[in-house]
């Protein structure tokens, strides 16, 4: 019966969505999407104002635990965790669950911002804290908003389209100086390949525009690079914090608690703060001391 429910809703939404993209609709349904979506906007904001610093790791939902590339996202969060940095996802399984898991088994901070399917997403059991999304471009502008820097793993569509993403906002400037690594050199070099030989041979990119990412199989390197761009980002006052207010009620979700150490290794599923309803603004920060050192 849940499962039922959960289908008919999946398929409302969908259909919803769909009425988004396809063509003028009547004047007061536009108005009430628009409202759904500065909801939604607002809801990310406050949800994750401050559980920063922030890195995004990306990539394939469909990798298993036995796969290398699930092993190496799994490395790749621990070693961020262990640098200070929240790890950031799309919450769900695959490469996302392995960065989330890494982090948690590291003692760090994991949170998921999980977009609503039909099939594959469902936020994993290794998150701290997750925020259901219903549109993709909400999704990505908070994924890009709260992050210090992107690592890549293999993907999909998806992954791509953010990988992307982000370089088309480097290229035009949107933002700077954003470090992007994309692990797997397998994976990535003959796509690297298409771009040297037919996107900058036909013109259509320029050099400096295939130099934004960083390519390796090397965990330790990876984060070295982003610790780098990081310290950097410090010493120039471009990492500024946000610190939380009394008068609005707000306080750090994740700070840490009495509790024992094995009860916060493993969330159960049912037990997810999700901050996609109502009180989506009950977010917080961190203290001073906790922050990644400059």
């Amino acid at each position: 019966m849940i499962q039922s429910d959960r289908r008919a809703e999946h398929e409302r939404r969908r259909r919803e969505l769909s009425r988004l993209l396809g063509g003028p609709r009547g004047r007061i349904e536009e108005a009430m999407r628009v409202g759904r979506i500065a909801l939604e906007f607002v809801r990310g904001l406050r949800g994750l104002h401050f559980v920063g610093p922030c890195v995004t790791v990306f990539g394939s939902a469909r990798f298993s635990e036995d796969d290398p590339w699930y092993q190496m996202a799994r490395a790749v969060g621990g070693a961020l965790a262990r640098e200070g940095f929240t790890v950031l996802t799309g919450g769900g399984p695959g490469i996302m669950e392995a960065a989330n898991r890494g982090a948690k088994e590291a003692g760090g901070r994991s949170i998921g911002c999980n977009i609503e399917l039909p099939m594959e997403q469902r936020p994993n059991q290794w998150l701290d804290r997750f925020i259901d999304f219903r549109y993709f471009f909400v999704r990505k502008v908070m994924l890009v908003k709260y992050s210090h820097a992107f690592i890549v793993l293999p993907g999909g569509l998806g992954t791509m389209d953010e990988l992307f993403e982000v370089g088309t906002l480097i290229q035009t400037r949107k933002i700077e100086r954003f470090p992007v690594v994309l692990m797997g050199r397998s994976f990535y070099e003959p796509i690297l390949e298409v771009l040297q030989d037919r996107f900058l041979d036909a013109g259509t990119v320029a050099p400096t525009d295939l130099q934004y990412a960083k390519l390796t199989d090397s965990v330790d390197e990876a984060v070295a690079h982003v610790m780098a761009e990081f310290r950097r980002d410090v010493a120039e006052g471009r990492a500024p914090r946000q610190a939380p207010s009394r008068l609005l009620g707000e306080h750090d979700p994740l700070a840490p608690t009495d509790e024992p150490a094995s009860a916060r290794e493993r969330i159960p599923e049912p037990q997810h703060e999700n901050v996609s309803g109502e009180d989506a603004g009950d977010a917080g920060g961190w203290a001073k001391d906790e922050r990644p050192k400059p």
